[in-house]
């Protein structure tokens, strides 16, 4: 299996989620407080799969 670098939509989407869980756990937002574990966990996944798929 050969890893390729992911796309930069791909990057953006993983650091936008990533970066929303961080934000969630200082500051109280409605959706994402409650699971920012789960988007941090979502924004890696995507960046994996990025990594993994060849777009």
């Amino acid at each position: 299996m050969k890893i390729n670098a992911p796309s930069q939509l791909i990057f953006l989407i993983s650091l936008i989620l990533a970066a929303l869980a961080v934000v969630a756990h200082y500051v109280a937002i409605p959706y994402a407080t409650e699971y920012q574990f789960w988007l941090a966990v979502a924004g890696y996944v995507v960046l994996a799969a990025g990594c993994l798929v060849k777009v």
